[in-house]
């Protein structure tokens, strides 16, 4: 019972996002990890600069959106993407990251990261899109 209070106190709970109302009218929370997902989800989606009180904060993915879609992009997308994790993301050990062309989009690239809940040891892992052109 109090390893489970522990871990629901290490993984923490935040405001659901994107924001969301719940079944009651109140501002809608994500708990535990499905919080931590969300996380991942903000951190890549935030590039650096973007928070005026918190300046370095987010992943510099977004720093190759007219880069071309080959190997050395690849490998700069896997590296800002563990690096920003592995700084803004307490909760979790980065396992791998791994970025690869979408087969099914031109332009896009699928960044596939696989990670462990530090406070339960869960394996899991997350595919996030980047859309690195413009529709042409």
């Amino acid at each position: 019972m109090e390893d489970d209070i522990r871990k629901r106190e290490f993984l923490g709970q935040g405001l659901a996002f994107p924001l969301q109302l719940n079944q009651r009218g109140e501002v809608a929370l994500a708990r535990g990890e499905a919080d931590i997902e969300q996380a991942i989800r903000i951190i890549l989606e935030t590039s650096p600069g973007e928070r005026v009180m918190r300046p370095e904060f987010g992943c510099r993915a977004k720093e190759l959106l007219f880069a071309p879609l080959n190997t050395t992009t690849q490998a700069d997308m896997a590296y800002y993407v563990r690096l920003a994790l592995m700084r803004w993301e307490p909760r979790i050990e980065v396992l791998g990251v791994n970025a690869y062309p979408d087969p099914y989009h031109d332009g896009a690239m699928l960044v596939e990261i696989t990670y462990r809940v530090l406070a339960t040891h869960n394996v899991r892992s997350i595919v996030y899109p980047f859309y690195l052109m413009g529709p042409e």
